[in-house]
Parts: structure tokens; C-alpha cells; sequence
């Protein structure tokens, strides 16, 4: 799957993992065809999977969050609305948008925008109009935060 395919994928299902196994399906398994076992740096194709999701994560009309069980999560711009909908079902920190640098010295950082500051200016307002049975069906129930975990 190359670039074009795997946004498509994102679209399509709306909320993913990136690489994590859960409720939900996961872009980097999509990428790389299949089910994963170990880490995805051991697969065999695990240069061009690692670009792939990487130019998804780049996309303007995907970010990065920690929605899903704490695992890194792409969500992408059309749920965004249902995600301000139905924000207090979730703590401040999975809310934060993330993005993912690598520093001249070769090491990782994470960035995070907290929310609602990422939010696009059409956003509240396209989340008003949802009623929140409808910002759940757009979402997933599988993406809703366990109650006891609040």
C-alpha cells in the first residue's frame, strides 16, 4: 500500500492505530499488508511501511492523539467534529494533538497541542450540529473511553 491508499484507509475508517493492536484496525498492518508479529521494525518491508506511515502522519487532515486506550491514534479531519462533540468523555491528554519529530541529533520528540487549541475554527460548529448518538455512530463505539477509566 503506498501513500495515496493507506490516507484512504484513514479516511475511510476515520479513527486508526498506528501500529498497536486493539479495538480498532491499524494503519501500519494495513500498509504492510498484513497482520504484524513482533515489532514492525523487524518486518521485512519495514522501510517502505515506515515512510508510508510517516507521510499519513504528515497529512494535513490527519492528526496524531492518544484517543484509543492511550495507543498512539490518527484521526482523521472528517471525525473531527465528533471528537469535540464528545470531548469531555476523555481525559485533557488524549485529547493533546502529537506530533512526532526527529531532531538533528537523530533522536525522537514528541510535541503535543493541547486541545483545544488544534481544533480548526469550523470545527465547534459542525460539532454542534451533531447530536451525540450521531457523533458516536461517526466516531465508533470501539474508540469511546471505558467509564471507569475517565
Amino acid at each position: 500500500m503506498h501513500t495515496t491508499r493507506a490516507l484512504a484507509f484513514v479516511r475511510k475508517h476515520g479513527v486508526v492505530l498506528m501500529s498497536a493492536r486493539g479495538p480498532i484496525p491499524s494503519l501500519v498492518e494495513a500498509v504492510a499488508g498484513a497482520p504484524i508479529k513482533g515489532s514492525c521494525w523487524e518486518h521485512a518491508d519495514s522501510g517502505r511501511i515506515y515512510r508510508v506511515v510517516e507521510s499519513v502522519c504528515d497529512s494535513k487532515d490527519v492528526i496524531l492523539c492518544r484517543l484509543v486506550a492511550g495507543k498512539v491514534t490518527l484521526v482523521h479531519r472528517r471525525i473531527w467534529p465528533a471528537r469535540v462533540r464528545l470531548a469531555e468523555r476523555w481525559p485533557k491528554r488524549a485529547l493533546a494533538a502529537e506530533r512526532h519529530e526527529h531532531t538533528e541529533g537523530g533522536r525522537h520528540r514528541v510535541v503535543r497541542t493541547p486541545f483545544p487549541k488544534w481544533i480548526p475554527e469550523e470545527a465547534p460548529s459542525a460539532a454542534g450540529s451533531l447530536s451525540e448518538a450521531d457523533a458516536i455512530k461517526l466516531l465508533g463505539e470501539n474508540c469511546l473511553p471505558s467509564p471507569r477509566r475517565r
